[in-house]
């Protein structure tokens, strides 16, 4: 990589850290969802959960297809969480993004107001070109192929040119397979994911900036 046009950034888990607790928050309301407006047993909920996500990518595209829920109800209500609860503005982290070569892009399953509230009270908005949330594709979540491919078209770059960073190893694989760099953020684990050839993992988001020197240099 000669230079780096665009990042694509996820969101939760991504921009903040994942033991500030606000996604075990999302988690808990998914749950109550489930279980209140959907009436799902509670003793079922769980295995729903999995058996949707490994079926259909989200819990969200499972309930969608098999109990007709309303996408914008269901987001509305998981990401109902009060932030400053959990986050705390970060002027490093603006700093750091803000002298991050290229374009940089939310790429997230989450929805666009619950990116954009994070963004606002992160102090993050102002830097990031575009979010490409779940509504923005249809409700087709990552790691579908199509929706980066989609993504790339509308932001008229080349994968090669670009980088990706999530805290999940199975939404970075569509990026690699495309020529995109990837970085997995999070604990470095005893036993980690395998990374593709241009991967990366990345512990301390701060850290970015050296990766990016690394990968360009």
């Amino acid at each position: 990589m000669s230079e780096l046009e665009f990042i694509l950034f996820d969101l939760d888990n991504t921009l903040y850290p994942r033991d500030c607790g606000l996604f075990d928050h999302v988690d808990h309301l998914i749950n109550r969802y489930l279980e209140e407006v959907v009436k799902i047993p509670s003793a079922e909920v769980d295995q729903r959960r999995r058996d949707y996500w490994q079926a259909h990518g989200t819990t969200l595209n499972g309930l969608m297809l098999h109990h007709g829920v309303d996408p914008h109800h269901y987001l509305g209500f998981v990401h109902d969480v009060p932030l400053a609860d959990y986050l705390e503005p970060d002027e490093k982290l603006v700093a750091m993004i803000a002298e991050l070569p290229g374009q940089k892009y939310i790429f997230s399953n989450a929805s666009n107001e619950h990116c954009q509230r994070v963004l606002d009270y992160l102090g993050l908005s102002h830097l990031f070109s575009a979010v490409y949330d779940i509504n923005y594709f249809d409700f087709r979540p990552k790691p579908e192929l199509a929706i980066y491919q989609e993504l790339l078209g509308d932001i008229d770059s080349r994968a090669e040119d670009g980088m990706m960073i999530d805290d999940m190893a199975v939404n970075l694989a569509p990026a690699a397979s495309m020529g995109m760099a990837t970085v997995l953020y999070g604990p470095i684990l005893e036993n980690p994911p395998t990374l593709p050839p241009k991967g990366r993992n990345l512990s301390c988001l701060h850290q970015l900036p050296q990766l990016i020197n690394d990968l360009i240099s």
